[in-house]
């Protein structure tokens, strides 16, 4: 089920919206205070935001960057009163899905929350494709770490040894445990899967 979490101080505003997510089959959980939000906001639970840009405490754009803070990658939707651009190109430099006028048009609303739901769904791949090559890189010995980032550096096995004080055939063993720990058979793929840990140089 995907969830929208809707923040607003003005409890109508938070009714109406909650009652036309519902409508179109998405849970919705409602917060009139930005930091009850935070204080009980789940990242794991699939789903977007929906902010007030004007709320006593934290505006929309501060509770974003609260939210960022904290590591949590969640999909946000602006509604404000009266739209200046100014503060829409810093939402959407900030990773905003949608900055949406009030009274908002369903139909626009609908549409950010497909994009906020496309939008989470990828976060979450990759932030599992990430977690799955961390935990494989996790099995690497010290050595093989070690000999992996010289790999990744486009260094040949000769030069390897030279470096490390060893000989050419450890390093083609240290290569081969690497590439099948990894589950990987090319140094091309191996290249890739060290640039989305952030391993290579």
């Amino acid at each position: 089920m995907f969830t929208v979490f809707l923040v607003d101080d003005d409890a109508r505003v938070i009714k109406s919206l909650s009652r036309l997510m519902r409508v179109k089959g998405y849970d919705a959980e409602c917060y009139t205070s930005p930091q009850e939000f935070l204080d009980r906001h789940d990242a794991t639970v699939p789903g977007c935001a929906i902010f007030d840009m004007s709320m006593p405490g934290l505006d929309g754009l501060e509770l974003q960057h609260a939210l960022g803070a904290r590591g949590a990658r969640r999909p946000v939707i602006f509604l404000t009163g009266k739209g200046d651009i100014p503060t829409t190109v810093r939402a959407m430099k900030a990773g905003a899905i949608d900055f949406l006028t009030k009274p908002v048009s369903v139909p626009d609303l609908l549409a950010a929350i497909e994009r906020a739901e496309e939008a989470d769904a990828q976060s979450r791949q990759t932030q599992a494709e990430l977690t799955s090559i961390e935990g494989r890189i996790a099995t690497l010995t010290p050595r093989e770490r070690e000999v992996l980032t010289h790999v990744v550096a486009g260094r040949l096995n000769k030069q390897i040894a030279y470096d490390l004080g060893t000989v050419e055939k450890t390093i083609k063993f240290h290569r081969g445990s690497i590439m099948k720990k990894l589950g990987v058979r090319m140094v091309a793929d191996l290249v890739r899967l060290a640039e989305k840990a952030g391993l290579s140089k």
